[in-house]
C-alpha cells in the first residue's frame, strides 16, 4: 500500500503556511496530498487559515469571522502572499487536498463548493469536531472524511466510526499500538502528525501507519524507504 505524505498547510517548514506559494511548493515537491485549514469570513468566504484570528500569520489583528474577505485581502500572509480562499487553491494546484474544517459553520459552505465543482474524488474533509465530520458526510454523500485527534484515548476509534469517518489523523506523540490495532479492527486508515524527523518517521513506519503529515517536503523522499 502506498505510504502517503501529506503537506501540512502546504510546506509550512519552508514557505508561509496556508498560502498559494506554500501549496504550489508542496505540489512541486511531489507530496501526495496537501492539507489546509478553513474558516468562514464575515461575509461567508471559505478563508484558508489555521488560527481563528489573523494575528500570528499576518500583519493584521482580529478574528477572521469579524472581517470581510476584502478586508482580509489587504493583509500580508508572508512573502507578500495574500490570504487565499479555498476556490483559489483548487485552481492553483491539482494535487488531492485534505481540507480541515476549523469552524463547524464552514461545513455547509464547503459542501456547496464540493457539489458545484464535483470534488468528491479529490478532496478529503477532516476536522477535530465530530459534528463537523458527520455534517459534511450528510451534506456530501460519498465524501471521504477524517477525524483528527490531538489529546485522545482509545475512545477516538468509536468516535470516528460514529461520525462516519474512514480515517483517523492522530498526534503521533500520543499514538499507541493499542489504538492502532483497535482502529485497524474497525477498518480505519491512520495518518500520523506532525512527522518532521527521521525518528518520527521510523516510528510511523514501525506502527504501520498509512501515511504522515509533515512540514518538510524531504520526508517524502525518505518516507518510502524508512523501515
Amino acid at each position: 500500500m502506498n505510504f502517503l505524505t501529506i503537506g501540512h498547510r502546504g510546506v509550512m517548514g519552508v514557505e508561509p503556511e496556508n498560502t498559494l506559494r506554500s501549496f504550489v511548493a508542496a505540489e512541486q515537491a511531489g507530496l501526495d496530498v496537501i492539507e489546509l485549514d478553513l474558516h468562514l469570513s464575515k461575509d461567508g468566504a471559505l478563508v484558508v487559515m489555521h488560527d481563528p484570528d489573523v494575528d500570528r500569520t499576518t500583519g493584521g489583528s482580529g478574528a477572521i469571522a469579524d472581517q470581510t474577505l476584502s478586508e482580509l485581502r489587504t493583509l500580508d500572509a508572508g512573502c507578500g502572499e495574500r490570504v487565499p480562499v479555498f476556490e483559489e487553491v483548487l485552481d492553483a494546484v491539482r494535487t488531492p487536498l485534505q481540507a480541515e474544517i476549523k469552524d463547524v459553520r464552514a461545513a455547509r459552505a464547503l459542501a456547496a463548493v464540493l457539489h458545484a465543482r464535483d470534488l468528491v474524488g479529490r478532496v478529503e474533509v477532516s476536522s477535530f469536531h465530530d459534528e463537523a465530520v458527520a455534517e459534511i458526510a450528510r451534506l456530501v454523500p460519498g465524501v471521504r472524511t477524517a477525524l483528527i485527534g490531538s489529546r485522545y484515548g482509545l475512545d477516538i476509534v468509536d468516535r470516528a466510526v460514529t461520525a462516519g469517518a474512514a480515517t483517523l489523523c492522530l498526534n503521533l506523540r500520543r499514538l499507541t499500538l493499542e489504538i492502532v490495532e483497535e482502529a485497524r479492527g474497525r477498518d480505519l486508515r491512520i495518518i500520523g502528525w506532525v512527522v518532521n524527523t527521521q525518528d518520527q518517521l521510523r516510528l510511523a513506519r514501525a506502527l504501520e501507519l498509512d501515511g504522515v503529515t509533515t512540514d518538510c517536503p524531504d520526508i517524502r523522499r525518505t518516507g518510502r524507504f524508512t523501515a
